[in-house]
């Protein structure tokens, strides 16, 4: 039996603009709530939850997803008799303009 699809969670972004946009919109949040606080007092950690949102909850996970969109449609993974491989997939030819 032959499967390409992983059974884990999916933290990819549907482009790398838009991953990327997610970062610095989630870091820019967790460290203004914490460097705006000698400016603005507490109110600047109302800034936390914003950044964790924009990150899908953590760090790490959005550094996942990085990797994850990145990856994505030139990875491809395959598991035959229970062993799995990851091969590189096979990408159409580009086209050549006159």
């Amino acid at each position: 039996m032959t499967t390409t699809r992983t059974d884990g969670p999916d933290f990819a972004s549907a482009s790398l603009p838009r991953h990327l946009l997610r970062g610095v919109a989630g870091f820019g949040g967790l460290i203004g709530s914490v460097a705006l606080i000698p400016v603005t007092g507490p109110v600047s950690l109302l800034l936390l939850p914003a950044g964790l949102v924009a990150l899908r909850g953590c760090p790490m996970c959005w550094a996942v997803g990085l990797m994850q969109t990145i990856s994505r449609g030139r990875l491809q993974r395959t598991c035959e008799d229970g062993q799995c491989k990851l091969t590189v997939a096979d990408r159409p030819a580009a086209r050549v303009s006159p």
